[in-house]
């Protein structure tokens, strides 16, 4: 009797490390089919401001002529809804934005003007290769369309003076670690159909321990911008103190001018430099400061040659206070540019002085 009971004994055991082994496996498989299945994910931000300039009665200047964040009295900066669906190896992104923020972003384009910010498919070909096929914001520049990706609240000339979006194929390689390159090829800046020029674009970046090199390419016609060469990069100076940096350069032998309401050809384009130092005061509250030189290049205009055009300097102190996914930002700018700006009299005047205090939500 001692046998048979044993017997039963092994083979109960037995069975229920049959069923432990079935149980876990199952876990296992229903974890990596959740891990596996794809993820729909759903982000965005509202921002709006209040802005004044000190000398705005009158007829005197109150917008800088930067990109966004330029009406006075309270304002709506834009509403924005990004939807990405990933499956493992490919996705697609969906940004949707309104209000004159995104029309601003979306100025030069034929699909539909204060709409659609970016719309693409992508396909991570390996752990190191990923191509990208529609309409996406640019690589160039320090600064970017979302405002709460920014420190600043309002924008550089380098930004606004450069493409805001591309619509075309590109493919980004990670080298190694510290290294990456993007290569694309592009219609002209923000240009949905090229039926009427038959032109394309040309990108490529080169990322090196957080710094990068970018190159944009296009003839230059039709409004194109020429080539530019752009550095965008930054440095932690300390736990608390981070600096970034931007520069560009960009000509386009094949620009125009206008003199006297005409028309002309010219060589055109613009150089600059942008420093961001910031500082952390604590983790809810930071400031920080964007100092800028812009200067606009016009030469050889035909009849008359060289234009002389005086640089304008900015300094934009900027500060960022958060509550959990809302960032509060008191902003205090003067940009200065040789009769540049008029005064409440309509008088010329070589500054424009101007607060603005921005709320975003993000999530």
């Amino acid at each position: 009797m001692k046998t048979i009971t044993n017997t039963k004994y092994v083979k109960n055991i037995f069975a229920s490390a049959l069923m432990l082994v079935a149980t876990v496996n199952t876990f296992a498989q229903d974890e990596e089919a959740a891990e596996e299945a794809p993820k729909l994910e759903i982000s965005g931000s509202v921002d709006a401001y209040y802005r004044t300039a000190f000398n705005d009665a009158g007829a005197a200047s109150t917008d800088p002529g930067t990109a966004f964040a330029n009406q006075t009295g309270f304002a709506l900066g834009m509403g924005n809804l990004i939807a990405s669906y990933d499956a493992g190896k490919v996705g697609a992104v969906l940004d949707i934005v309104v209000g004159p923020r995104g029309a601003g972003a979306t100025f030069n384009t034929d699909i539909v003007d204060g709409i659609v910010n970016q719309a693409y498919v992508y396909w991570n070909v390996s752990d190191k290769t990923t191509l990208t096929m529609g309409r996406f914001n640019t690589f160039l520049g320090y600064e970017v369309i979302a405002p709460q990706a920014n420190f600043n609240y309002s924008t550089s000339y380098l930004f606004s003076n450069g493409p805001f979006s591309h619509m075309g194929l590109k493919a980004d390689f990670a080298l190694s670690d510290d290294f990456s390159l993007m290569v694309g090829v592009m219609n002209p800046w923000d240009t949905n159909d090229i039926s009427g020029t038959g032109e394309y674009s040309f990108g490529a970046q080169l990322g090196f321990y957080g710094q990068y090199l970018n190159f944009y390419y296009d003839s230059g016609k039709n409004g194109g911008l020429g080539t530019e060469i752009d550095f965008t990069g930054g440095f932690d100076i300390s736990d608390s103190f981070f600096l970034g940096i931007n520069a560009a350069y960009d000509t386009n032998s094949n620009g125009t001018a206008e003199v006297g309401g005409v028309e002309l050809d010219a060589t055109t384009g613009f150089y600059g430099v942008a420093l961001y130092p910031q500082i952390a005061a604590s983790d809810a509250f930071s400031i920080g400061l964007r100092a800028e030189y812009f200067q606009s290049v016009v030469d050889d205009v035909t009849g008359i040659g060289d234009l002389d055009i005086d640089g304008v300097t900015a300094f934009t102190l900027t500060g960022s206070y958060s509550v959990d996914n809302l960032i509060l930002k008191p902003e205090f700018r003067l940009d200065s540019l040789k009769d540049g700006f008029t005064d409440s009299d309509g008088a010329a005047s070589d500054s424009l002085a101007t607060f603005a205090l921005a709320a975003i939500y993000s999530f």
